[in-house]
């Protein structure tokens, strides 16, 4: 192939890039439009667990400033729209990457993509079912006569969406610890040996990844990550790459090695 040639392969890259780009971004700014257009819906959906742990008759939450509010609407409707994107934008990427991968390539990609979504997509609702009603329980039991919270729209998004990013990102170990075991660089039995090093990263993960510094919340993480850890050492146990035996020697090879030791 030709100096001419690469080049000429090297735009039709780009321009299939530039398309798949374009494709993405008008779906994004599509789902923008409709979770813009229902914003106030769906902050109300995030703040639902908050708000049944508030005191008696303080149902709501404050703004302070003016175009807080707008500003929060508008991050809700970014975030919804990439949600609702995320499919033609997995489409999109599949599409360009698919060619340059083998078939059994192609499999692994696929399986990944879609075991990555749902793993995010169940940690995200981990921590909204689960977490959140617990953590906000607890934490608005600091509240008195004396000491009322008055809790921000800014403050109360920016921290549920790293909690939900957190607990995304960290139900993705099995599916890691998957990817590992087949490339054979991780084994069950060496998952199962570094259980109390995995125990400190575990603490120190929790502790970096979650919003808020008390103790309590950190263990509502920490307790999940050491739980998938544990499904990661089966899912290794059960798909990692096995290792094989050597072959025993062929009883005319041992024979002739006898012989040639009686020489």
């Amino acid at each position: 192939m030709t100096a001419n040639d690469n080049r000429m392969a090297f735009t039709e890259h780009l321009r299939e890039l530039r398309k798949r780009l374009i494709i993405s971004t008008i779906a994004a700014a599509v789902g923008f439009a409709v979770a813009y257009t229902y914003s106030v819906e769906l902050y109300h959906l995030l703040a639902r667990p908050l708000l049944p742990a508030m005191p008696q008759g303080q149902d709501y939450m404050i703004f302070t400033g003016v175009v807080e509010p707008f500003f929060i609407y508008m991050k809700v409707g970014f975030v919804g729209g990439l949600v609702l994107a995320s499919p033609v934008i997995l489409f999109e990427v599949w599409g360009f990457v698919a060619p340059a991968l083998y078939r059994s390539e192609k499999v692994w990609f696929v399986f990944i993509v879609f075991f990555s979504v749902i793993l995010f997509l169940a940690g995200a609702a981990f921590a909204y079912l689960v977490v959140f009603p617990l953590g906000f329980k607890y934490l608005m039991s600091y509240s008195s006569a004396e000491l009322k919270p008055f809790i921000s729209m800014s403050e109360y998004f920016s921290m549920i969406t790293k909690f939900l990013l957190a607990f995304g990102v960290i139900f993705q170990l099995p599916l890691a610890i998957l990817v590992l075991a087949r490339l054979g660089l991780v084994s069950a039995r060496k998952l199962i040996s570094w259980w109390r090093y995995a125990l400190v990263i575990d603490l120190i993960v929790a502790a970096v990844l979650t919003p808020t510094p008390d103790i309590f919340n950190q263990l509502l993480m920490a307790g999940p990550i050491m739980v998938l850890y544990i499904i990661g050492i089966i899912v290794a146990m059960i798909f990692g790459k096995k290792k094989k035996e050597p072959e025993a020697a062929q009883p005319s090879e041992a024979a002739d090695a006898g012989e040639g030791g009686e020489e």
